[in-house]
């Protein structure tokens, strides 16, 4: 089992918390590209590549517009169809052309259908007190196995009666089976609200 991911989240006392989480698998999927566009936003030509909305991607291999070839960067997939990609923040329109070849390049969504998940939210690691639970039993997390996300909410209301300066937060993923998967985890700093 690998660790879990550690992100740091900022809390707008007062505001909606909204936060999207994609879970990628170890697995590499490698898809041939046919086509790309001397365009903004750049179209990438992939047959059947499978990438949902919002997954990052890189390129590799590309001949002609060597600009996109990278094995570090990554771009988010803004849009898709069946065989193309539209990836928003690159403007291609000054890169060289396309003549051939290339991959795109993008870890497997893990398949979320029989998992649920939870978090807490507390003061501290050892602490006994919970200042939050989330869950997909009481909607605080959505998961979306078509979209690939992991939607995690916190009303305003609820957000509002915030009064810590500093807090830590897990999530964990449960199998149907039982199989608890510590997904990510770290710290939270609110932010006190001026309009209220």
């Amino acid at each position: 089992m690998s660790a879990p991911a550690k992100l740091n989240f900022k809390i707008y006392q007062g505001a909606t918390f909204n936060e999207v989480l994609r879970w990628e698998s170890a697995v590499k999927i490698y898809v041939a590209i046919t086509d790309i566009t001397k365009s903004a936003p750049i179209v990438v030509t992939a047959p059947a590549h499978g990438i949902p909305v919002e997954w990052r991607v890189k390129f590799t291999n590309i001949a002609g517009m060597t600009d996109l070839n990278s094995d570090s960067t990554y771009h988010q997939v803004s849009s898709v169809t069946t065989d193309t990609i539209t990836i928003n923040s690159v403007n291609s329109l000054g890169f060289k052309s396309y003549t051939t070849g290339g991959v795109v390049e993008y870890n497997k969504p893990v398949d979320t259908a029989d998992y649920t998940a939870r978090m807490q939210i507390r003061t501290k690691v050892d602490s006994s007190d919970i200042i939050l639970e989330l869950t997909t039993e009481n909607s605080g997390i959505v998961i979306d196995n078509i979209k690939k996300t992991i939607a995690l909410n916190i009303p305003a209301i609820t957000t509002a009666g915030f009064t810590f300066s500093t807090a830590v937060y897990s999530l964990e993923m449960v199998s149907s089976g039982g199989q608890v998967t510590p997904f990510v985890g770290g710290n939270l700093t609110l932010v006190k609200e001026v309009t209220r």
